[in-house]
């Protein structure tokens, strides 16, 4: 019941007078003058008890959170409840005092009319004045409002055009991407065509002087494909418009609350555009909830997401592994400030050091073990197959022995579209590793028992991740270009970090529950393959910039170990879709452990003894699809 600021306390004095005003004006509309004559005693008594109480209801239900600055159709039902309240309770005061033989029975719902139009109707003239004003002060002092188009007709639009005042855009005219509203109009804003009259309508607006010099997409990220909106980028460069999507509704009220709404650019994220997966988060809260969870190679990128995303669904505890002390110690900060109550614990450990990782295993006794350690970047280990060799394979095995000798229910290996038909010394390795993992998972216990479930999850690259082309992309942009592409039909599966992880845990959550799958390899659905050229430019655009006028792209011919084109599954793996949304089940022949074994000791013993040749030829008997890729000559994919 507490006023909660000055300016509130006046809008509250306001209100009572307001109410007091009201009964006079209510009793002199029921009996004319003789509200001040034959009715002046019941006046002096009654108006005082109206507005006591009223003041008591209106702190009470809390009518003073709302600003008057925005004063909408809630505030008017606000105060509609609270004059409602105000009434009924004022007459069931006088039936008790007077039994309401001094007042007109037709006396209530007058006043209850005429209070709310008295409450009501200074909130929004305050509004319509303010707005007004606003406008004004904008047109004297000569701001320039940034002429805007508007790309989808529903609440978020509304929500802009209502907002105008707090923006520098005003709000041009609208396009429909359903095509069904065309003609109409959304708070005066016309419906001016659809997505596909974009041209004809920034023409038509130029001739009237109303150019737009910037195209907001209203949708939300789920609504919108990317190969839509890679085709508005297009469009709206060559109309010399800027392309900007607005926040989601929930950041957008924030912000209108905060009088400061900004349109945010294009992210890369949105030229992706993939469908958002429907996931399954009771089967991978119950995965997760109440146990020990450990996860190797926690301060990398997809290790650090995973530490994050685990941490939210309330393990028991969480051990983050790396061997890389930055890294290790910036997670740790990060997971210790968002979640205070979760038992962390840190350990900065190599994957290589089998006796380290039988130890650590021992003493914290993980129920679930993400492996994300590895190293990943495809030139480097192709220049160094030995230590490739060391974290990616034998790595491996140390994780998944441990996590066999210490009971852990499952454990899954983080892998990549690499592995698949690899050409790579990476991909070879991961696919190695894979199969020691699939040997174990079919491998039978000791008299029968249920031994640790062993999961692969195959995708392809991230986002933003440390080998992924973005981040070299935009720091080519900060130091002016020219961006470099290995081949102009170099073509990678993308998809953001967040949600690459987000199906990594519904994956394992599907594996874990289907022994029947034991064997198999879970493959991520990674939506289109988008060519690395293509993405270059979106890249140079979305800075502002004219690809090869600006910012030129170079072609510097493949890299050793590098494909032209990258698979998720391959037609010999005989792949299925399973019931988690986003997720596909591939069998890729399984090696008999014994075998795989010994030869990943043999690897081991070549790779510790620097004998690279040795290494290779070891990990192409195991993975006899590995081979290099024929480089296309830059000459020959341009002809």
């Amino acid at each position: 019941m507490r006023i909660p600021s000055p300016r509130a306390f006046l809008v509250y004095l306001h209100d009572l007078v307001m109410t007091g005003v009201a009964f006079v004006v209510a009793l002199y509309l029921r009996v004319g003058m003789l509200a001040f004559d034959q009715y002046a005693d019941v006046l002096t008594l009654a108006a005082p008890i109206m507005v006591g109480i009223s003041g008591i209801v209106f702190m009470t239900l809390g009518l003073y959170r709302g600003i008057w600055r925005y004063a909408s159709i809630p505030d008017l039902a606000h105060v509609v409840r609270a004059v409602t309240v105000s009434v009924l309770t004022f007459v069931l005061v006088m039936f008790m005092m007077t039994r309401l033989n001094a007042l007109p029975r037709s006396l209530p719902p007058i006043l209850w009319l005429v209070q709310i139009v008295l409450l009501g109707g200074p909130r929004f003239a305050y509004r319509l004045t303010k707005d007004r004003r606003l406008a004004l002060r904008d047109e004297l002092s000569g701001v320039p409002r940034i002429p805007v188009l508007l790309l989808g007709v529903g609440d978020a639009a509304e929500l802009f055009i209502r907002s105008q005042a707090n923006t520098v855009y005003r709000v041009v005219g609208m396009l429909d991407d359903k095509n069904r509203r065309m003609g109409q109009s959304v708070r005066g804003v016309p419906v001016l065509g659809g997505t596909d009259d974009l041209r004809g309508v920034v023409e038509a607006l130029a001739r009237k002087g109303e150019r737009p010099q910037r195209l907001i997409l209203t949708k939300g990220h789920a609504e919108v494909t990317g190969a839509a909106v890679r085709a508005l980028l297009d469009e709206a460069e060559a109309l010399g418009l800027t392309l900007s999507r607005l926040p989601s509704l929930t950041e957008f009220k924030s912000a209108l609350d905060e009088g400061k709404i900004e349109v945010r650019p294009i992210a890369i994220e949105d030229l992706l555009g993939r469908p958002q997966s429907v996931l399954d988060r009771g089967a991978i809260s119950e995965l997760i909830a109440a146990r020990r969870v450990l996860v190797t190679g926690a301060g990398g990128t997809i290790g650090s997401e995973l530490v994050r995303q685990i941490a939210a669904l309330e393990p028991s505890d969480l051990v983050l592994v790396d061997a890389g002390e930055f890294n290790l110690y910036a997670i740790d900060l990060e997971i210790r400030g968002r979640f205070p109550d979760l038992a962390v614990h840190t350990v900065l450990a190599d994957v290589r050091d089998r006796d380290r990782v039988h130890r650590l295993f021992q003493e914290h006794r993980p129920v679930m073990v993400f492996h994300a350690a590895a190293l990943k970047h495809v030139p480097l280990v192709e220049e160094n197959p030995t230590e490739g060799a060391l974290t990616n394979v034998v790595g491996t095995r140390n994780v998944a022995d441990a996590a066999r000798a210490a009971g852990c229910l499952a454990m899954v290996m983080i892998s990549t579209d690499k592995a698949i038909r690899p050409t790579s010394v990476m991909g070879a390795s991961k696919r190695f590793a894979e199969c020691y993992c699939q040997a174990l998972d079919v491998l039978p216990g000791r008299d029968g028992a249920t031994t640790t479930r062993f999961m692969t999850v195959r995708f392809g690259n991230v986002l933003g991740s440390s080998g992924s082309v973005v981040p070299l992309f935009q720091r080519q942009l900060a130091a002016g270009g020219p961006l470099t592409v290995t081949h102009p039909d170099m073509r990678r599966y993308f998809m953001t970090v967040r949600e690459a992880v987000e199906l990594v845990l519904q994956a394992s959550a599907h594996g874990a529950a289907r022994a029947e799958e034991r064997g198999k390899v879970l493959v991520l659905d990674m939506g289109e393959p988008v060519k690395i050229v293509d993405l270059a430019r979106q890249m140079i655009r979305l800075a502002g910039y004219r690809p090869d006028v600006d910012i030129k792209v170079e072609f510097t011919g493949l890299r050793p170990g590098e494909k032209l084109f990258e698979e998720i599954l391959s037609a010999a793996e005989a792949p299925t879709r399973t019931e988690a949304d986003g997720v596909f089940l591939a069998s890729p022949r399984v090696i008999d452990y014994a075998l795989v074994n010994r030869a990943l000791g043999e690897l081991e013993a070549a790779a510790r003894g620097g004998d690279a040749e040795r290494v290779l030829t070891i990990v192409a008997n195991i993975v006899p699809d590995f081979r290099a890729e024929a480089v296309v000559p830059l000459a020959d994919a341009k002809a």
